[in-house]
């Protein structure tokens, strides 16, 4: 569990390192943040067309209200998380890359319910916008990528240890 805990802290270390760096930030960072936003747009125009998304920003047209969705707010730190825990468990690599890919999909899915129901909370009250911001939201994005690689660890195969054990 040492090990695991300690892998986990120097991988997370070294990712959220990289994340901050401007390369990585103009090159996947920003520009995977507007996707998230456009996406984020397109969902709502399904059923709301007064929605437009420019550039991280998502804006109703009727009421001018917009969210940003800045650092923090795109999923990348949530996956960071998830990722580093899958890279520090013993496992074998298809099943990492398996884990991690459908984990990305899980946050991301998340991710975007959240965006959307914050836009739609905003607009409505923003003291209540406010606290699910910042409590609600961070924790069952937290919560998800703890399910997730719970799950995930259901799911890897039995260690050789423990079979030659039994």
């Amino acid at each position: 569990m040492l090990r695991f805990f300690i892998i986990f802290l120097v991988i997370q270390g070294a990712l959220f390192t990289a994340e901050l760096t401007r390369p990585v930030q103009q090159a996947m960072v920003i520009p995977f943040t507007r996707s998230i936003a456009s996406l984020s747009a397109w969902l709502v125009q399904l059923f709301d067309d007064g929605v437009i998304a420019y550039s991280n920003i998502i804006r109703d047209q009727q009421s001018g209200f917009a969210v940003a969705i800045e650092a923090g707010c795109n999923g990348v730190e949530a996956t960071i998380v998830l990722v580093a825990a899958m890279l520090a468990m013993p496992a074998p690599w298809k099943h990492r890359l398996i884990g991690m890919g459908l984990g990305f999909l899980a946050i991301q899915t998340m991710n975007l319910l959240r965006i959307i129901t914050l836009f739609y909370l905003g607009q409505w009250n923003r003291t209540a916008f406010d606290w699910a911001h910042l409590y609600i939201w961070q924790a069952l994005i937290m919560l998800d990528v703890l399910i997730v690689f719970l799950i995930w660890l259901r799911y890897l195969p039995a260690r050789e240890e423990a079979a030659d054990a039994a």
